[in-house]
């Protein structure tokens, strides 16, 4: 039986960890040819090498290097299907706290390389043999809906993502019809990231457990989870879905308010 991807070819960027590296295997495993971008090179390079992929250093935040890993994937493979656009960062800080260096920062990783990669891929996806065609995920986050006090920069930025989103699937859809652009919104996941987040604040344990307990579904979620949603959209079984939220926060903004 065919993979659910067979005959795409993806672009995963924050592919060398966390939800980019599962979500590449699991892109891998239905059958896409997956181009692993990230500034990890050590490990990027081995989550290529596992899944029989491609890897590319990759700073999304300049238009070189959009240009460049389009460019080499072009001609590689000879189309675009999927951008994974899940390369990010987390830093702390309320408005009262955040330096302007670092909002920058956080705004330039989280915000504009999701919107330089929109940009290159719609470039690429209509211009796909057979006509424009593709699916475009932009990790947003749970905080793409609430208020997340200590972390203005890093709100401001997902909220960002979620409505870019819906920019994009207009546009393509007006434009395109076939081209689409989704939001994945997590909640609290397992990931290199998180935990980094958990041993700054001084009390990882405890963290760890609010986190899992914010959550109804009494737990953190896997990388593999979150993975496993961006399949659905960037599968054509979701061919009528754009400009949506995918939330996937274990029944987290069903059952709370801002944090």
């Amino acid at each position: 039986m065919a993979g659910r991807l067979q005959g795409k070819v993806a672009v995963v960027t924050g592919g060398a960890s966390g939800i980019g590296a599962a979500t590449a295997r699991i892109f891998a495993r239905e059958g896409a040819k997956v181009v692993v971008s990230d500034l990890q090179d050590a490990a990027g390079n081995a989550v290529a090498a596992e899944i029989g992929g491609i890897y590319m250093h990759h700073d999304v935040t300049q238009d070189k290097d959009w240009k460049n890993v389009m460019e080499q994937t072009r001609a590689r493979f000879g189309r675009l299907d999927v951008l994974m656009n899940n390369a990010g960062i987390f830093a702390g800080g309320s408005i009262e706290e955040v330096s302007l260096e670092l909002w920058n920062r956080v705004l330039a990783v989280n915000l504009t390389g999701v919107m330089l990669g929109c940009q290159h891929a719609v470039a690429a996806m209509k211009e796909n043999p057979g006509g424009p065609k593709g699916s475009i995920v932009n990790v947003s986050s749970i905080t793409g809906f609430i208020g997340l006090a200590n972390g203005a920069a890093y709100t401001a930025s997902k909220g960002g993502v979620r409505l870019l989103t819906k920019s994009v699937a207009v546009h393509c859809a007006r434009n395109y019809r076939t081209i689409r652009c989704n939001s994945l919104h997590p909640g609290a996941i397992d990931t290199p990231m998180n935990q980094a987040a958990f041993d700054a604040s001084g009390d990882p344990e405890g963290m760890r457990a609010f986190f899992s307990g914010v959550q109804p579904i009494g737990r953190m979620a896997t990388p593999e989870e979150m993975g496993e949603c961006a399949l659905f959209l960037a599968s054509d079984e979701s061919s009528f879905v754009t400009g949506a939220e995918l939330l996937a926060d274990g029944g987290w903004l069903a059952a709370s308010g801002p944090l």
